[in-house]
């Protein structure tokens, strides 16, 4: 309850000066692009989802950080719709945040321990060392 009043606090202050300082119309304006973007983050969470679940099954993230990834991204994106300001900045920093941890993951597990680039790597060198031949016995030759 204490940590509700405090949020409250904190969201009317800095509304109001933000407010003060862009005008109504600018306002109104950021309200809604902010609840537009947030409704486009949901809309594509499959996607983002899709790609997690691969890289879980691949060894690429553990469940830990797929948890992670997964709650900031809804939970920004949640932030997003609702209207004002200090809910507006925590929910893009939570996406920001899942951006760069994503990028550095990847970039990091590609290079030492994702499964994805090997499993195919190993095919495509397995495929590479047979030679088709078709062999005849010399008994059937001979006949």
């Amino acid at each position: 309850m204490v940590y509700f009043v405090i949020y409250l606090f904190l969201e009317v202050i800095i509304s109001v000066n933000i407010s003060s300082s862009i005008g109504g119309l600018m306002t109104f304006l950021e309200i809604m692009a902010s609840a537009f973007l947030g409704i486009f983050i949901l809309m594509n969470f499959k996607e983002s989802l899709k790609e997690n679940i691969t890289a879980v099954s691949y060894n690429c993230i553990d469940l830990n950080q797929f948890q992670n990834l997964n709650l900031f991204t809804l939970f920004g994106a949640i932030l997003l719709i609702i209207p004002g300001f200090l809910t507006d900045i925590i929910g893009l920093l939570m996406q920001f945040s899942v951006v760069t941890r994503m990028v550095v993951n990847r970039y990091n597990m590609r290079s030492h321990n994702c499964n994805i680039n090997k499993e195919e790597e190993i095919k495509s060198k397995k495929d590479s060392n047979v030679i088709d031949v078709e062999i005849i016995s010399d008994n059937i030759a001979n006949k």
